[in-house]
């Protein structure tokens, strides 16, 4: 069902939604991203000059959203260790807005999507990359032991006497669902058969073509609403956000 869950939000990046046709489906990719994922690095798909994606399944309204190795990301950046060498190079670039797309899938079906704009949900790396490299630092300080260079937090060589063993020193991120995050401007309605809610920066849905967003909000089907929400690096400082919401009964 995650693969399931990329393979829906890339065809509906690509609007390619109500293709069936495989030839179809990846010349509608080709057109619109740059770098199509892969199962060990972020992301899962990058938007020629635009943004990078994300995709997260759940399988609860209110589960946590497993991030593995990967802290939050509110932009993604082409000097991060862990975005790949054919990630970097697919176009040219140095940082990118990040957008999570978190689905609830239940039984196989999709009941709700999350596509939320990273500088709403993440704070700056700085603070993540300090506390990794304070753990980092704390293990490599240890006394008498053999370490070796690695990606991770850490590895430790030559555990035993015969020195056969090695341990492997990861961090697993978690982050809070959305709906607990943004709970003070969006409710979850659980008896409709599908919810869909964006969450993004004012400024960034300003810069959208005009023509799109008043496509957007002439919209009977589609509820558009200003907001406020909670600033991921000063949550005394509140961000104009705007908040897009579809609900089908």
């Amino acid at each position: 069902m995650g693969e399931a869950l990329e393979a829906f939000v890339k065809n509906a990046f690509a609007n390619a939604l109500n293709e069936t046709d495989a030839e179809i489906i990846a010349n509608k990719h080709d057109k619109v991203f740059s770098y199509g994922g892969n199962a060990n690095n972020i992301p899962d798909a990058m938007i020629e000059a635009g943004d990078a994606i994300e995709v997260k399944k759940i399988e609860s309204f209110n589960a946590g959203i497993p991030l593995n190795s990967s802290y939050p990301k509110d932009k993604l950046y082409a000097d991060d260790h862990r975005v790949s060498n054919a990630c970097r190079n697919s176009e040219t670039w140095t940082v990118k807005d990040m957008i999570y797309a978190i689905g609830v899938v239940q039984q196989q079906v999709l009941r709700h999507l999350w596509l939320i704009d990273g500088a709403c949900y993440a704070a700056d790396r700085e603070t993540y990359v300090r506390i990794e490299q304070t753990i980092s630092n704390g293990v490599n300080a240890i006394e008498d032991v053999e370490f070796s260079t690695t990606k991770e937090l850490g590895r430790v060589n030559k555990v035993d006497p015969l020195g056969i063993t090695y341990l492997r020193i990861r961090g697993m991120w978690h982050i809070e669902n959305p709906s607990k995050v943004f709970a003070n401007i969006y409710d979850i309605n659980k008896h409709c058969s599908f919810g869909l809610a964006a969450v993004l920066k004012k400024d960034k849905y300003d810069g959208f073509p005009v023509a799109s967003r008043e496509a957007i909000e002439r919209n009977a089907n589609i509820s558009v609403k200003h907001v406020k929400i909670a600033n991921p690096n000063n949550p005394v400082k509140r961000l104009d956000a705007v908040l897009i919401r579809v609900e089908k009964r």
